[in-house]
């Protein structure tokens, strides 16, 4: 008799009742396309407006020390789909295409799949191309392999910077439209899906992506946003400084300055050239808007965890460069922000909002996720788990994030106070990011930073994929 009345206590507990009908939870997985710092809670530009930024972050963890895998969108974006680091992968570059080099790597949707989720996507969030066999629902039609809706443009192009020969990207150019976020289109119609999805009430979990591609060139956005920066108000990158290629080694030097920033100043565009940015900024936070608004007013509101990041930063001028591919600071460092409700079974009392200073990688976004919603992990999987900072961000945090360049043998160290760059040829530069947070002062010649630099050195990987060269289109 007493043995039964146990086990109907059991039963009863409220306790043993929630345990057995614990919901798995969905994710919402955000990325911007090229967005560097000039975030308004990372600090990095005063004149940058991204209240719904600021607020996602005011709600979650803020990693203001995340770095990408690569400088580049490929590489980045196949790192956190796969799991795999570039130096493993062997995918280093823009060029290469990620089926050939990795034919049967199974990417995040079809992992969250195959564990009874139901994953959709939309918008750019591998590199041109949607891999249709991975997602259970994308727009546009996954299909068409063409992850872009339809995006209003100028009928004439060039309409501000002339191109300067066949070597400038086509898309390098900017303007507003006289034009509504709904004539307009692109992440405008991309953020309007994602809207319609988390509404709906679903018998499965979503693991849902949205992939918003602003503020990507061109530059080109409704005049709205271009508004709040008149052109006579634009100030100059904090990180950009005349003089500040002097004390680089030549390797440093060959990659620093570009034909674009002398072309852009060249035509007198460098001001108009910010402006769009910040415009395109102002843009992406505001479609970023209707998708949290979208998600606070859903039936899941309570059980599903944000993750905002973008895939690397961008040069506007600092080092003379302009676009992205380095292993400076200003390209390698992204917005993260992860937001984790009461629940999931990896943090149970979920995320407080806090900043979390420690250096870390984007390359542990998959493990990351799987560990949350409580998902075996994968052995091919390099990213150490961000679930102890998470929980608390303070904790002791023993690894360093690794940035891997095009060329292999080439990367960048960041730490939580030292940054080395280190090229294939052995060309290095050590920044001391706590004094000299734009990397103005090159300290890899001074030998009383032996030590430092040897420790950084040790963190890099001994040996390196080859680079496969990809096949002609």
């Amino acid at each position: 008799m007493i043995r039964y009345i146990l086990i109907l206590v059991v039963c009863l507990t409220p306790t043993a009742a929630f345990a057995a009908e614990t919901e798995q939870p969905n994710v919402l997985f955000i990325v911007m396309d090229d967005l560097n710092d000039w975030v308004g809670c990372l600090g990095g530009h005063p004149q940058s407006l991204t209240p719904n930024l600021n607020r996602l972050a005011e709600t979650g963890i803020l990693f203001s020390n995340a770095h990408c895998a690569a400088p580049a969108c490929n590489p980045s974006r196949t790192a956190i789909f796969t799991g795999r680091s570039p130096h493993r992968s062997g995918l280093y570059d823009n060029r290469q295409k990620m089926r050939e080099v990795l034919p049967d790597a199974e990417i995040m949707p079809r992992t969250f799949s195959r564990h009874g989720y139901h994953s959709a996507g939309s918008g750019k969030l591998l590199h041109y191309f949607i891999d249709a066999p991975s997602w259970d629902d994308y727009f546009p039609e996954a299909k068409l392999e063409n992850p872009f809706p339809r995006t209003l443009y100028p009928e004439n192009r060039p309409l501000n910077l002339p191109r300067g020969g066949p070597w400038q990207y086509v898309e390098t150019d900017w303007g507003a439209l006289d034009a509504t976020d709904e004539e307009y289109g692109g992440d405008s119609l991309v953020a309007e899906w994602i809207s319609r999805q988390l509404a709906v009430q679903r018998k499965k979990p979503f693991f849902l992506s949205c992939g918003i591609y602003r503020p990507h060139e061109p530059w080109f956005v409704p005049k709205k946003y271009f508004e709040p920066f008149p052109l006579g108000s634009i100030q100059s990158p904090k990180g950009y400084k005349l003089d500040d290629l002097e004390d680089l080694p030549p390797e440093g030097k060959r990659r620093g300055p570009n034909r674009y920033f002398a072309h852009i100043q060249k035509n007198g565009q460098w001001n108009q050239a910010i402006q769009g940015y910040l415009a395109s900024i102002h843009f992406a936070d505001a479609m970023l808007g209707k998708v949290i608004q979208a998600l606070d007013e859903s039936p899941h509101a309570s059980n599903t965890i944000v993750v905002l990041w973008s895939d690397h930063g961008w040069h506007l001028g600092e080092k003379q460069h302009w676009q992205k591919f380095t292993g400076w600071r200003v390209c390698t460092r992204v917005p993260l922000i992860i937001r984790v409700p009461k629940g999931c079974p990896g943090l149970p009392a979920g995320s407080i909002p806090a900043v979390c200073s420690q250096p870390v990688n984007l390359l542990s976004l998959f493990p990351t996720l799987l560990e949350l919603c409580g998902l075996p992990a994968e052995s091919e999987h390099d990213g150490p788990t961000l679930v102890p900072l998470l929980r608390d961000p303070k904790s002791e945090w023993p690894h360093v994030s690794i940035t891997y360049l095009a060329d292999p043998g080439s990367y960048a160290v960041s730490g939580d106070r030292w940054r080395l760059i280190h090229y294939a040829n052995g060309d290095e530069e050590l920044y001391d990011i706590q004094s000299d947070p734009h990397e103005w002062k090159n300290l890899a010649q001074d030998t009383i930073h032996a030590e430092t630099l040897a420790e950084l050195r040790a963190y890099a990987p001994r040996t390196f994929a080859p680079k496969r060269t990809p096949t002609e289109n």
